[in-house]
């Protein structure tokens, strides 16, 4: 894949300069969506800047608040969202997002007034803060967080062309990566660092090619306010590369679980009592037990024999669910190499497994040990209604 790179005398940061001010040149209707993790810190510092020089402010910004979040990610949201140069949507909405350290509860509702005494925090009460359920036409409560920014980008389009920035870095992932990589999606003017969402929406990511220094240096140099949960993160350890503060709790962010308690304890006592699992998490997500480290089948066990032997010790609505998983990745495989299901080795090269290039039942075993419901690991991708239909699953089995 390093061959699809290329490198140019133009620094990163004048690069992205030159990306905000094509947008902001292209579109009337231009929107940021920010999480104030330390990348979309920087992206808003620098489309303030751009938006300021042409004239373009307010700067309308997309914000979707989690609930139980860092402290120090509030305060940090204040300070930029509560700008007068900003037009800010701040989201506080009972939508489902993905809580991979629980069996029993693969997604959790932030803002459910259901479950309003187990809130981490009040709900804030700013002008720009939207906690309606009917203000916008398009959200049902539960509603999952990847259907969200969809239709928001659909409804703030409303018909017209409309950039939307964010600030994903193809060196974070492989999957970012194959966001930009990616023949297959369709692009405006051919730009490599756009794709489309929606028939008059593109997503637009001006800094996919920075470093994890390039942020900081950033910060450093223009003397940019910053979420200084960041601080405490490096205080306790962590290097610049394994700071993570997005949605903890999902399957990549999880392993800076531990983290959360050893920064703001008085915040995560109350996350404990308010998202399933969290505890556990924290204590093994780095651990072997949820696949952390290499993992190791039981003495006597083949991959498959083990695989087996995990599904048959989840609920009946969980087995069903998996099982459902698993007979689209054998029937898939078969169709698209000819590979039986009888045929699928117990463990193939580990390089292809981990390309996700050759099926096996160890690659099936990960999914169960690392409680992958929604099967990442076996190449399925979020789709609409993960909810509902697990939900249904649910009821027709019993718990």
């Amino acid at each position: 894949m390093s061959k699809l790179k290329h490198y140019t005398e133009q620094n990163v940061y004048d690069a992205a300069r030159e990306r905000l001010e094509f947008i902001f040149r292209h579109f009337t209707k231009v929107y940021f969506s920010v999480s104030f993790g330390k990348d979309s810190s920087v992206m808003m510092h620098m489309a303030l800047e751009i938006a300021k020089r042409l004239n373009r402010l307010p700067l309308n910004v997309l914000y979707i608040d989690f609930e139980a979040q860092y402290q120090f990610l509030i305060q940090h949201a204040e300070e930029m969202l509560l700008r007068d140069d900003v037009n800010a949507y701040w989201i506080c909405l009972p939508m489902n997002l993905r809580n991979s350290v629980s069996t029993y509860q693969p997604f959790w509702t932030p803002w459910n007034r259901d479950e309003q005494d187990k809130w981490v925090r009040p709900l804030p009460t700013y002008p720009c803060v939207i906690s309606d359920e009917s203000y916008f036409p398009f959200f049902r409560k539960h509603m999952e967080f990847e259907e969200f920014i969809v239709d928001f980008a659909k409804w703030f389009a409303d018909g017209e062309q409309t950039a939307c920035g964010v600030a994903i870095r193809t060196d974070e992932s492989l999957n970012r990566f194959r966001t930009i990589a990616s023949q297959s999606k369709t692009r405006f003017e051919e730009k490599a660092w756009t794709t489309q969402v929606s028939e008059h929406a593109f997503n637009f990511y001006p800094m996919y090619d920075w470093r994890t220094e390039d942020i900081w240096t950033a910060v450093g140099c223009n003397n940019w306010s910053y979420n200084r949960i960041y601080d405490f993160m490096y205080l306790a350890g962590m290097s610049i590369h394994e700071m993570r503060i997005c949605q903890p709790y999902g399957d990549d962010q999880r392993k800076g679980l531990d983290m959360f308690h050893r920064c703001e304890p008085e915040t995560w006592f109350k996350v404990v009592n308010r998202v399933s699992g969290a505890n556990f998490g924290k204590e093994h997500a780095k651990s072997a037990l949820l696949g952390y480290r290499k993992m190791i089948k039981p003495e006597g066990h083949t991959w498959k024999s083990y695989a087996e032997f995990l599904l048959n010790t989840l609920p009946k609505f969980e087995q069903e669910w998996y099982k459902k998983k698993f007979e689209r990745f054998f029937y898939w495989w078969e169709h698209k190499y000819g590979i039986k299901r009888e045929d699928v080795p117990d463990e193939a090269n580990p390089k292809l497994e981990q390309q996700r290039k050759m099926p096996s039942w160890r690659r099936i075993a990960r999914v169960l040990i690392t409680n992958d419901k929604l099967c990442h690991r076996l190449s399925f991708s979020q789709t609409k209604g993960q909810w509902e239909k697990y939900l249904a699953l649910k009821e027709e089995y019993g718990e």
